[in-house]
């Protein structure tokens, strides 16, 4: 990670942490290792122990007494709060930015989708959640919102951990990308809201089976 001044480096190394939990690199529970970390994203040690500690603050992350800074484990409770508050947030921005894709990002969508078709049928984790990403960022930044897109970015925070276990269950991943699809579907037709429900059917399906993975 190669940057100039302190605060950008600090601000970079944060952004970089919090862009992994979103995208689920880090597990439940998992302690989080300075020194690795440091060693990862080539900076010293310092940059990393801000970063953790502002995303402790933000809740994102736990300070655990003699363990140090870990990922938190859901409740179910916790998960099915998150779950609600996605479907208001995600369902809100999708339908928004339904109206506003430009016709490159549709194709970009397009693209998404048969990535992700592909990382199924390949069992490749790490490229779905990736292109399952960029898929929803791509219709969440169209809706125009700073703000909603920041609520939402907030909220993946919470879940991130945990999407990385879906590995448990390829047949969700067909179900969820089933939903992208109606959602293409929906864009095809210039049907805003239903491009909003397919979110919510992409959201419900990956969240009855990760709900399983959380602590009664």
């Amino acid at each position: 990670m190669k940057t100039t001044g302190s605060a950008t480096l600090q601000d970079e190394t944060y952004q970089t942490i919090k862009q992994w939990l979103s995208v689920g690199k880090f597990l439940p529970g998992e302690r989080l290792k300075i020194k690795a970390l440091a060693t990862e994203l080539a900076v010293s040690e310092m940059p990393v122990r801000s970063a953790l500690q502002r995303l402790a603050a933000e809740g994102a992350l736990q300070n655990v007494p003699n363990c140090g800074v870990t990922v938190p484990r859901l409740s179910r409770s916790q998960f099915n709060d998150i779950l609600q508050n996605r479907l208001l947030l995600e369902g809100e921005a999708a339908e928004r930015g339904a109206q506003n894709l430009s016709e490159a990002e549709r194709a970009e969508l397009i693209d998404l989708s048969e990535r992700m078709a592909v990382a199924i049928a390949g069992q490749d984790v790490k490229a779905y959640l990736d292109a399952n990403e960029r898929f929803h960022l791509v219709l969440y930044q169209a809706s125009g919102s700073p703000l909603l897109l920041q609520l939402i970015e907030t909220v993946w925070l919470q879940v991130g951990p945990i999407s990385n276990q879906l590995h448990g269950d390829p047949h969700v991943w067909a179900q969820m990308n089933d939903a992208h699809a109606e959602v293409l579907q929906a864009l095809q037709r210039r049907d805003a809201a239903g491009v909003r429900r397919g979110i919510e059917r992409d959201l419900f399906c990956a969240g009855q089976y990760l709900r399983t993975l959380c602590s009664a």
